[in-house]
């Protein structure tokens, strides 16, 4: 065996230490289990938005928490901000429906790619979190968990061309590129960029309706992503891996 490393150019204690990382990435992935609805109303889904938001992290993932083909309004969306003034998404000019200080309580808060960085916005995630409401990152909107603290030690992504400046941005987060999503934290999810947030809002309603919700959702859009082709479309393979604190969806 040693003769064997020894040909591979491979030291046999670099494969001990790594085989060691892997059983612990194992035992550290935090557990994914079905959400749970609300006793009563509808999933409540806050969109924090800014200066220079990316349209279709907003939109996106938006677009499959309205179309879910449910009984009734499964979830209710709605923007929320530092204030009421409007703010730009490429073109489109986005009025909140609320301010940081008179939102509704949210099970969930999206943060897409833009330029907030104040401190009631920063303090409005953590506090979010800290309140048990799920955090969803899109793209660059990491930036803004990572700022608020929510990801030290643990696994993210976000767009595949940001991934080297991140890490230098923010050494104690683990970036991992070519990830449609990450699950960083049991109420911690961050996304890679663009339609990555549809992916992920897609595996949301998964894990709080099913699959076959969730492929029905993704059909209702004319959503094509390999994993939610539906069986009218050809199958693809579904691969996860697991690292320390985080569980992986990778891109296909």
């Amino acid at each position: 065996m040693r003769r064997f490393f020894t040909r591979l150019n491979i030291r046999p204690l670099a494969i001990v230490v790594t085989l060691l990382v892997w059983a612990g990435a194992a035992v550290a992935a935090p557990p994914e289990t079905r959400l749970t609805l609300p006793k009563s109303g509808p999933v409540k889904v806050a969109f924090v938005v800014s200066d220079g938001a990316t349209l279709i992290d907003i939109a996106g993932p938006m677009q499959v928490f309205e179309e879910i083909p449910a009984p009734g309004a499964p979830f209710l969306t709605f923007t929320v901000s530092q204030s009421r003034d409007p703010i730009k998404a490429g073109s489109l000019t986005i009025v909140p429906d609320y301010t940081f200080d008179n939102a509704p309580q949210p099970d969930i808060v999206v943060v897409g790619a833009q330029s907030g960085n104040s401190p009631p916005y920063l303090d409005y995630l953590h506090r979010m979190a800290v309140q048990g409401s799920l955090i969803l990152s899109v793209c660059t909107g990491v930036t803004k968990l990572a700022r608020a603290g929510l990801l030290d030690g643990l696994a993210a992504t976000s767009h595949h061309d940001d991934i080297q400046m991140l890490r230098q941005m923010f050494p104690k987060v683990h970036f991992l590129p070519d990830q449609a999503w990450v699950h960083s934290a049991p109420r911690v999810y961050t996304a890679g960029g663009e339609t990555s947030g549809i992916e992920l809002a897609l595996h949301i309603v998964e894990l709080y309706y099913g699959r076959p919700v969730a492929v029905s959702t993704a059909r209702a859009m004319d959503y094509r992503g390999p994993d939610w082709q539906g069986i009218s479309y050809a199958k693809s393979s579904h691969t996860r891996v697991d690292l320390p604190a985080a569980r992986l969806h990778r891109v296909h």
